[in-house]
């Protein structure tokens, strides 16, 4: 059979019978192999025994053919024979791959195999798609009650950080909010003062074009000695700054020393050279020295006339012979110029020596007097002139200056927008737009409202923050600061309202806090003491009591009764007199020793409902009985604690208890009379 499947196989021609297969059988025992490792030929078809097998006989060879070579070289054949010359390296095994990124990280036994506590999943919790109640399920489905709890401290640690995380986010999104806030202030008023700018260059262009056009010629400045040529005459604006900077130049060039007093600065030129005067002796009238004044559109500048050395190395032989030296130098705002009259002893047929005399009186009340060195000169009524225009002049422009830097600051608008609780205060904010620049003194500085304004920006930052020392520091300064201002009674409403809101604010954020930490007395005085700077004692007071009225409460209904009435009572009585007399512990050293009847008050009426209860519980019982008996006298030794602080209720445990039994008693008998 074997023979003839090989040639069914191999060969390529057709037979004409087909080839019979076998039923397939069952084989219980090892198939046996002969000397080439192929499964030897089977035997015939029977059932099989239970004998040991037995080696066959190799079948027959095969006639010879072509078939029969291509299955003797089949058998053979054999592979990875390797010559006895070889002498190739055998490589190494290669080694098998890490499996550790196939396994799961998070991997964890379950929780009731003694497996460790679930661990939030950060990734999974900030799954849009995240559905509670399945993510709850799938994590906790095995977990145990410590396990449970763990998951929950570790949710609530999350959500603390969550939340600070917001809180500075909102803290840094608001900072950059006022930053830019202010920087958009700041270019509205740079473009403010280019509009004004604009304005100016477009007056002074109009002008040119207009004297262009009529061909006229602006006059010359008065007292210029110098003549000035037709394109310095030009009101052109770069033809005006290149005139006024020449003569500085010249100023500077013929007058020794005036470059200290007047350096160079834009828009500053030289209104009057004066020329030669005289400076006299403020007590005797007498000339002392000659001097030269020349009048400038923000100074006056005094210089001195000496005679040139001309022996010196330096000097020139053709130069002058008089040089001036630059000798005081004054301010135009900080001076007086007097026009002196004419007081001179004249009886001698000579000069008035004060005909043609100024009075120059500075800041310091020092005074100098100056007279031209000529009679009946027009340099002294030219100066005079010159100076009152030049100090009228520097007044507008320091006026105008002033108004475009403070425009729109103070108005409605710009406070409206900050603060919208102004909007109730309407004759408040129409005194505001009325005043165009409010000034206050603060530390000996003046200070306008826009000083206030940051101020409550830097307020509002520390409430954000929390940072309560520094917040109620700065409302009490603030405070102050309302109330220094008697004389300004628009300022002082100003302030006081803007502190008042924020003080609000700032004062429910604390008793938050201290409703939240009233169990820790370090942490409740300082609070306390942050409300009563703040003027809210009174809200701290009740907070805190109203705080350990819902702690008493909730520890007394942690109390649970199981049958046991004495032990029922015991836990009751205990809590209330433990949390009272801690309570007025606290109360002592927080609150100042005026607001103690208060918490008396409070512990009054606290016994009182402990009273109702008791009163409650007892009424099943017999009176005067054991068990009655064993419950008062529990109450009443726990409420020995409270003379350790000073408060004696001995007579007041239990009255309500008595009370009642008593109208228990004498209803009973009535009903018995009628009864009867």
């Amino acid at each position: 059979m074997s023979e003839e499947r090989f040639k069914v196989s191999l060969r390529s021609g057709r037979r004409k019978t087909k080839p019979t297969i076998s039923a397939p059988r069952q084989i219980s025992n090892p198939i046996p192999q002969d000397g080439t490792g192929l499964p030897a030929a089977p035997g015939p078809q029977g059932p099989v025994s239970d004998a040991p097998s037995r080696p066959r006989p190799r079948p027959p060879p095969m006639m010879g053919g072509k078939t029969s070579d291509l299955v003797k070289r089949r058998y053979s054949t054999r592979f990875n024979n390797l010559p006895d010359n070889f002498e190739g390296s055998i490589p190494s095994v290669p080694a098998l791959p890490l499996m550790e990124k196939y396994e799961q990280k998070d991997r964890r036994p379950p929780p009731s195999r003694g497996g460790a506590a679930p661990v939030v999943d950060i990734k999974a919790l900030r799954d849009p798609s995240l559905v509670p109640d399945q993510y709850v399920a799938a994590v906790l489905g095995d977990a145990t009650d410590s396990q449970i709890r763990e998951f929950e401290d570790s949710l609530k640690k999350l959500k603390i950080r969550a939340g600070a995380d917001l809180q500075q986010n909102l803290l840094q999104n608001r900072m950059q909010f006022i930053k830019i806030s202010k920087e958009a202030e700041k270019l509205k008023d740079e473009m403010r003062t280019l509009r004004n700018l604009m304005s100016d260059l477009k007056t002074n262009t109009t002008a040119l074009r207009s004297a262009t056009a009529k061909n006229d010629e602006p006059a010359t400045i008065p007292g210029q000695t110098t003549t000035l040529s037709k394109r310095d005459k030009r009101s052109s604006v770069a033809d005006r700054s290149a005139l006024w900077n020449s003569q500085m130049q010249a100023l500077y060039k013929n007058v020794e020393g005036s470059q200290k007093f007047l350096p160079n600065s834009s828009g500053r030129h030289v209104v009057q050279n004066a020329g030669p005067w005289v400076e006299l002796d403020n007590a005797t009238y007498k000339s002392r020295r000659a001097m030269q004044i020349f009048l400038l559109n923000d100074h006056l500048l005094i210089a001195s006339r000496k005679k040139r050395k001309m022996d010196a190395p330096n000097a020139e032989s053709r130069g002058p012979m008089m040089k001036l030296v630059a000798d005081r130098c004054w301010s135009l705002l900080d001076i007086e110029v007097i026009d002196m009259p004419g007081a001179g002893d004249s009886s001698s047929g000579g000069r008035n020596k004060l005909a043609d005399a100024i009075m120059v009186r500075g800041g310091g009340q020092e005074s100098f007097i100056y007279r031209t060195e000529k009679a009946d000169d027009d340099s002294k009524k030219t100066l005079l002139l010159n100076v009152r225009k030049a100090v009228e002049e520097l007044r507008k422009g320091l006026e105008y200056e002033m108004e475009a830097n403070n425009k729109a600051k103070e108005t409605i608008n710009y406070f409206a927008s900050r603060d919208p609780g102004l909007l109730q205060k309407t004759e408040l904010l129409e005194t505001l737009s009325d005043i165009k620049d409010m000034l206050i003194e603060v530390d000996g500085n003046q200070q306008n409202l826009r000083w206030v304004e940051s101020q409550m920006d830097e307020l509002d930052i520390d409430i954000a923050l929390q940072n309560f020392e520094p917040a109620v520091a700065r409302v009490e300064k603030l405070k102050g600061l309302a109330r220094g201002l008697k004389s300004n009674a628009v300022a002082q409403d100003f302030i006081s309202f803007k502190v008042d809101e924020r003080c609000g604010r700032l004062g429910d954020i604390v008793l938050r806090e201290l409703a939240a930490t009233h169990n820790e007395k370090m942490k409740t005085k300082q609070n306390v003491s942050w409300l009563t700077r703040l003027g809210f004692h009174d809200r701290a007071r009740e907070a805190y009591l109203e705080a350990r009225s819902g702690t008493i409460h909730q520890r007394t209904r942690q109390c649970i009764f199981q049958g046991d009435l004495h032990s029922y009572i015991w836990q009751l009585s205990f809590v209330y007199f433990t949390i009272i007399q801690n309570t007025v512990l606290c109360f002592q050293s927080c609150f100042p020793p005026p607001m103690m009847s208060a918490c008396v008050k409070w512990a009054k009426q606290e016994v009182e409902a402990f009273n109702a209860i008791l009163a409650r519980q007892l009424s099943s019982t017999e009176r005067g009985g054991s068990v009655w008996t064993e419950c008062m006298d529990r109450a009443k030794e726990h409420a020995k604690k409270l003379s350790a602080v000073g408060l004696d209720f001995q007579d007041l445990v239990g009255r309500d208890a008595a009370l009642s039994d008593g109208a228990s008693l004498q209803s009973n008998a009535t009903g018995l009379g009628v009864a009867t």
